[in-house]
């Protein structure tokens, strides 16, 4: 098993994502990267404390391919954009990825030169050594399936689920 922690907007939204892949077994929604010793969403949610919503993806690269676990997190976030997502802005959103040895760093590297070419040029990802990740309240664990009319799952959510359905099909958890 391997675990990757990501940020890219609001993890309700990569939680949601990686949730349906096969081969991941686990998805923590958590808070890292910042100045607070035990951040809430209330504080995080400031902007102030300098952490940013993750997700840790832990997963059998047996099953699903290391390459594609980080290809679909520059699939359902918008890399070139700076501290926000959509109308989600602050530092709080911003895209990064958090390793955890070298050999992480090198593939996250690898990772954020093909999302260039996909999305034409600059990318602005930070690529930030793992710290203290910090598990987030239990309500925002697997948040989309426990609240799916809720507006922004509906809105947000969603649309970035099915599009990595469709783009990872074969990936994709059989109902």
């Amino acid at each position: 098993m391997e675990t990757y922690v990501l940020a890219g907007g609001c993890f309700w939204c990569l939680d949601a994502v990686y949730r349906t892949l096969d081969g991941v077994s686990d998805v923590v929604s958590g808070y890292l990267g910042g100045r607070t010793k035990h951040p809430t969403y209330e504080a995080v949610c400031t902007g102030m404390t300098g952490h940013a919503e993750a997700v840790q993806v832990t997963f059998d690269p047996a099953v699903i391919p290391q390459d594609v676990i980080l290809d679909v997190f520059f699939t359902l976030h918008d890399p070139r954009q700076l501290n926000r997502q959509g109308h989600d802005v602050g530092t709080q959103y911003r895209s990064a990825m958090f390793w955890a040895d070298d050999e992480q760093k090198a593939r996250f590297e690898r990772a954020m030169e093909r999302a260039a070419e996909t999305w034409g040029g600059r990318v602005v990802t930070q690529l930030t050594p793992l710290v203290d990740f910090h598990r987030a309240e239990e309500y925002h664990q697997d948040f989309f399936a426990k609240n799916p009319n809720q507006g922004y799952c509906t809105a947000v959510a969603l649309p970035k689920v099915n599009k990595v359905r469709r783009s990872y099909a074969q990936y994709v958890k059989a109902a």
